[in-house]
């Protein structure tokens, strides 16, 4: 394999990981449907399933331990976010590339949750040419 061969796939992996995780990044930062959860439901919700559990099935005991679980480590996370921005930053910078590449279309990134200010930003046209 010669050296180019190897920086050309560092750089693929690169664009690939960069892209990955804005995705990511706006994926989780999408507003949800229903009711947001606070600190203070979640702490509710947690002394309920402590009682739950006494009485449970294994089944539901199951259940019961695993949305414990998830409950808390929502909890410690608190109002944590991921820096979208700095994640936007480095997609701007390969999404260009990595499109004309991998042969995804501005409606592809649309609709992938993309916004079209970020798209301009990157160079990404509205139609392939």
């Amino acid at each position: 394999m010669t050296a180019q061969h190897k920086a050309a796939l560092a750089k693929g992996r690169e664009e690939g990981l960069a892209v990955r995780r804005y995705l990511e990044a706006i994926e989780s930062s999408r507003p949800r449907r229903g009711r947001r959860r606070t600190p203070a439901s979640i702490t509710k919700r947690l002394s309920a399933i402590e009682s739950e559990l006494a009485t449970a099935d294994p089944l539901t005991r199951l259940h019961l331990i695993q949305q414990k679980k998830d409950l808390t480590e929502e909890l410690g996370k608190g109002g944590e976010t991921e820096d979208v921005t700095a994640l936007e930053k480095q997609f701007i910078k390969v999404a260009k590339s990595y499109g004309e590449r991998k042969g995804i279309s501005y409606g592809t990134w649309r609709t992938a949750g993309v916004s079209a200010a970020v798209l301009q930003k990157a160079g990404v046209a509205r139609t392939r040419g």
